[in-house]
């Protein structure tokens, strides 16, 4: 994911920031908790299409994504 597309993309439900996960190919809105598929490259930003994040997972995540 492109660093300064990262930092243009907000959450479409609460307009906050979002975190990228590498690992699970997601970007995830800590406010909403909910976790948005990244597909070959391209963001899938439709609440419909998320997934709920667990207390866990949120617990787990960074506040913020670190861009290098």
């Amino acid at each position: 994911m492109e660093p300064r597309l990262l930092e243009l993309l907000v959450c479409p439900v609460t307009k906050g920031p979002l975190i990228y996960d590498r690992d699970k190919h997601e970007l995830v809105s800590r406010s909403a908790r909910l976790a948005y598929a990244v597909r070959d490259g391209i963001p899938i930003l439709l609440e419909a299409e998320a997934r709920t994040l667990s207390d866990e997972e949120l617990a787990k995540l960074p506040e913020r994504t670190p861009l290098a």
